[in-house]
């Protein structure tokens, strides 16, 4: 089966960094390619940035461009966020996710950014 883990998650000041990490299991992580998505609190989910499987790819929601970075360790089936510059309106949970034969997305973590 298809599993899907993020960690990082935590509490931070405005101005701070975080760093989540996602664990795939079960598919040939380094044959896709893999995002990272967010859902804020009575808000819809909402794509964050992408990365293609040979790591020479990587495309960002407008809002984080500059201030997150996504990357991804293959050898150890992990891809990782990067975030820095957080500000309240990063405040969400945080997942990663793959398209192929259907949508999969795992459980997420909760960043809370104050102000």
């Amino acid at each position: 089966d298809v599993q899907l883990q993020a960690f990082g998650g935590g509490l931070v000041q405005a101005g701070g960094s975080l760093r989540l990490s996602c664990i795939a299991s079960g598919f040939t992580f380094s044959s896709v390619g893999m995002s990272w998505f967010r859902q804020a609190p009575g808000k819809a989910l909402e794509w964050v940035s992408s990365i293609n499987s040979g790591d020479s790819i990587t495309k960002y929601l407008d809002s984080v461009k500059g201030r997150f970075t996504i990357s991804r360790d293959n050898a150890k089936n992990t891809l990782f966020l990067q975030m820095n510059s957080l500000k309240p309106e990063d405040t969400a949970v945080y997942s990663c996710g793959f398209v192929l034969h259907g949508a999969h997305r795992g459980q997420g973590t909760l960043v809370t950014v104050s102000s």
